[in-house]
This record gives C-alpha cells, structure tokens and sequence, in this order.
C-alpha cells in the first residue's frame, strides 16, 4: 500500500476514463454510480474484495486516482503508516478538490477497504457503494463552480481502526481546520433496509477525542441533508433513542469521528435497521429483516425467535451478503435505488449546502 505500488497494472476494464468522452449522452450519476460499483466490488467483473492491507486494496486506490486523473482533477496521494498488533502496516488516502466559489471546504469522504472476505463479503455495501457515490458525484460535478470548495476523500485502512481518516485529519493545520465547514461520512449507504443520517454524540465522552475541548456534534449538516432528502422520493430517517444513544445520534466507529474531534460538524448516511432489536439490543447492527438473514426471524418482536440460539442476525456487512450478485438475489433494485437517490442527493446538496 506504498505510494509506490498505485503504478501497479490493472485490467484495461478498470482503467479510468470518463464516459462521457465516448458517449454523447453519459448514463445519469445514480446509474453510473452502479456501473462504478459493480468494478469495484464484484470479483466477477472488478477488484471484488479489498481486504484492508491488501494488494487488492491497493489496487482499488489507483482505480479511485486513475479515475480522478481522468476527469481532470490533482489529486493527491497521501501514504501513511499506522500499527497493527505490532507490526507497521502501510495504506494510502486518495484526495481531489473542486474549487468553489468560496474557500472554505465541504469534505465528503468514504473508505473504500473492505473486510469479512473469509466469509464470502465483497464489500459491495461496505463500502464499495460509498466510494461509487462519490465518484459519480466527482464526476457529474467535475466542470462546475458550487457555492463552496469539495473536497473527496477516500480513505483506506478504515476496518481494522479508521487509520485513513485518522491520518488525514492530523495531517490538518490549524488554517486547515478552520476552512472545514462539513464533514459527510458516506459508509453502507445501500443494502440495510432503511438510509439514516446521524449527526455525531452529543457526549463528547463517546469520541475519546485527544482534545475535547474541540469537540463538536452539531447537527447542521445532518439536519439539511435530512431536509433535502425530504424533498424527493426517498427520505432519509433519524433513528429513535436508543440506549445510550439518544434520537439520530451516532458513535466514533467510522470515518466522520476524528473530524468531530477536531471541531466540524458531521453527517454520517448508512443504510441498516434500527426497528431490529439485535443481538445487542436495538443499535442498528442488523441491517435487515428480510427472513433470509436470520435463522427464525419473528415479525411481532422485530428479533429473533430464539435469542439463544440465532447466528445470523439480520447482518449484511462483513459477512457472505454483502456482494452484488447475492444482494440481487435478497432485494431486488434496492442498491440501485438506493445507491442512485443517495448520489443525487449529494449533488443537490453540494448545489445548494445551506450552510
């Protein structure tokens, strides 16, 4: 995963380049965006698994640069080593800016490793569909001037300790910082049965920030995405208080945490369920109740029929579902509509931030 090894070959099917070059009529950014997901996720036709310190993961951060090189923006390359059980490991963040009419930044991010490939996952939904977003975003906005800078962010090493997103923020200067008006967290936007969009804790305690003084979980963000999602067919949900987590709250475990702790108010979209009383409890773990993710699925206590004995518990990331052939196969068109209203909505947002 040294910067070195993004020159590494990949098939002529992966390569780069903007459609629109060849087609006088490019296919919409939600339909693109699946296109995007299918290369990066599906073994068959693409990279498939990206096993966090991988070459495959590897590859798929040149995929995400070649693409953006394509389209014409300077991207950045950002190496990094962090620790793992006692052994230094290595991995990249990829990183492209639009320049807007404003300096300060919006900055949308996605980590585009995957984990639970032992299993079967390909990571088509964690979070292949993540990173498609955002390059169909990149690319349908690529020749515009929006209100304010955006900036993309694809992290790596995300599943074994958020180690990408954690680099990057640190890498930040305090000029830096301080230009950061947003930070959206794109991971499993499609696959669990219903979009939620969480702002960060309220209690500054759940984060273990370095500084807590810089803390912030102000809901701004989440609260306009919530707003435009409202306009169009497909709304985003907030999740009920749950314990310890009160209503459309989230924790520090994916990539929007250390850009709380420095300060900037955050979204983070997942698809999943919180209705589910899971395996601990309602925290939204179990990502669906279609039947063929549990063992005995029992309708009338959103749970399993038998706690003691169920294995499967609704789950999708990080086990043998998450791909698309065997998604296609549990809902059909859902990550394409999914994945299609959660690409337009960022657009629409990047338009019109209402920040």
């Amino acid at each position: 995963m040294k910067k070195t090894l993004l020159a590494l070959a990949i098939p002529t099917l992966l390569a780069g380049c903007n459609p629109s070059e060849n087609d006088s009529q490019p296919p919409a950014p939600g339909a693109q965006a699946h296109e995007y997901l299918v290369q990066l996720s599906s073994s068959a036709e693409g990279i498939g698994a990206r096993p966090t310190g991988t070459e495959a993961e590897t590859r798929a951060a040149a995929w995400i640069q070649d693409h953006l090189t394509g389209w014409g923006y300077e991207v950045q390359n950002q190496p990094f080593t962090y620790t793992r059980s006692g052994t230094e490991k290595h991995s990249q963040n990829v990183v492209a800016e639009l320049k807007g009419q404003s300096d300060k930044v919006i900055l949308i991010g996605a980590h585009y490793d995957s984990t639970g490939e032992k299993k079967g996952s390909e990571g088509a939904t964690d979070n292949g569909a993540g990173v498609a977003a955002l390059l169909a975003v990149a690319e349908a906005l690529k020749d515009q001037t929006l209100p304010y800078t955006v900036r993309f962010a694809f992290f790596g090493a995300e599943e074994n300790g958020l180690n990408g997103s954690r680099a990057y923020a640190a890498s930040l200067d305090g000029a830096a910082v301080a230009k950061l008006l947003a930070m959206v967290n794109y991971d499993t936007i499609a696959g669990g049965d219903i979009v939620y969009v969480h702002s960060a804790h309220s209690d500054v305690a759940e984060y273990n920030c370095a500084d807590p003084s810089r803390y912030s979980f102000d809901p701004r963000v989440r609260d306009r995405l919530l707003a435009i999602s409202r306009q169009t067919s497909t709304p985003f949900a907030i999740h009920p208080s749950y314990d310890g987590y009160p209503e459309g709250e989230t924790g520090s475990w994916s990539d929007h945490a250390p850009f709380a702790c420095l300060g900037v108010p955050i979204a983070y979209v997942e698809a999943t369920n919180f209705t589910i009383n899971g395996e601990a409890g309602y925290d939204g773990y179990s990502q669906s109740t279609n039947p063929a993710l549990w063992d005995c699925y029992d309708d009338a206590t959103k749970s399993a029929c038998d706690r003691d004995s169920e294995t499967q518990w609704g789950k999708i990331w990080h086990t043998e579902h998450d791909r698309l052939d065997r998604m296609a196969e549990l809902f059909p068109g859902r990550i394409e509509q999914q994945l299609g209203a959660n690409t337009d909505l960022m657009i629409r947002f990047l338009k019109e931030p209402g920040l």
